[in-house]
């Protein structure tokens, strides 16, 4: 009996997939980990960090040909979601387009998540 395929907790844009090649080029850790913490006046904050190898349940996600950890305990609250990267006049940034944000603060540095649930 087969096993249908597991789907990726998060995918990467095109342009989310170029910088993160091209940040981790530059980069003496081999490792980009995807987070959230509690923070902000919304409730949680998006988090993205350098590390030197996968933390004891860590999820590797490859897309793109890139290969990125989400912590263990982020991976409810991002299924689902898409990485992307946009650069404007004024910033450069990873943006997250995620099924399970309910709400954002007025200045979009910290969002509220819910987990994500199980299909009936």
């Amino acid at each position: 009996m087969s096993r249908r395929p597991r789907p990726k907790i998060v995918t990467l844009s095109a342009a989310a997939a170029a910088r993160v090649k091209e940040i981790m080029g530059a980069s003496a850790k081999p490792y980009l980990r995807v987070g959230v913490k509690n923070g902000g006046c919304a409730g949680m904050e998006y988090v993205l960090d350098y590390a030197d190898a996968p933390e004891s349940f860590d999820e590797l996600v490859e897309d793109k040909d890139v290969r990125i950890l989400v912590k263990a305990d982020a991976v409810l609250f991002l299924l689902g979601s898409e990485i992307d990267h946009e650069t404007t006049r004024l910033a450069s940034k990873f943006v997250f387009k995620n099924p399970n944000q309910t709400d954002a603060c007025g200045c979009g540095e910290s969002v509220t998540i819910v987990a994500a649930k199980e299909d009936a």
